[in-house]
């Protein structure tokens, strides 16, 4: 019987992961793309300032996506109700649900997200910060969809958020 090959763990060092700004009011740091996780999982964390409007209505097909909020407040689309997570809240979101989050108005959040499996999304955050420097066209996320698995729809719910 044949022993199963192990893999090399996976560090990545503060000091050496990737931040990119997507907007003023947010930041999102590379930490495991699926290559490097071997296809297990790609992990991001994004620090949300109080004003950031976070990411819009979107669902994913291929990937269930996890929030762990390490700090500040996060108010996520879940279908279509809005939960609200604080410190230390961890919600878990299955593909083909429909989700957006954004930090609770007047707080900020700082979420450790996970997509599982892994799926190649590093090039999708490099792409909405050449958005943000007016360095490509916001078309270009949009037809980005089936590539970084990310669908995106307009929600009532998250709409009526925004203005009431």
């Amino acid at each position: 019987m044949s022993q199963p090959q192990p893999q090399s763990p996976v560090l990545v060092p503060a000091a050496e992961a990737e931040t990119l700004a997507d907007g003023p009011t947010s930041l999102i740091t590379l930490l495991a793309d699926a290559d490097a996780t071997h296809g297990a999982l790609t992990v991001n964390r994004s620090l949300l300032h109080k004003t950031s409007p976070g990411a819009p209505p979107h669902f994913h097909t291929r990937t269930t996506e996890t929030f762990f909020v390490i700090d500040g407040t996060l108010e996520v689309l879940a279908g279509d109700e809005i939960l609200t997570l604080n410190q230390g809240d961890l919600l878990v979101v299955p593909p083909n649900l429909p989700h957006a989050f954004a930090p609770a108005p007047g707080r900020h959040a700082d979420i450790l997200c996970t997509f599982t499996p892994g799926i190649a999304r590093f090039d999708y955050y490099r792409l909405l910060e050449r958005v943000y420097k007016g360095e490509a066209e916001p078309q270009e996320i949009g037809a980005s969809s089936e590539q970084f698995d990310n669908h995106y729809f307009d929600s009532p719910t998250w709409r009526s958020r925004q203005t009431g």
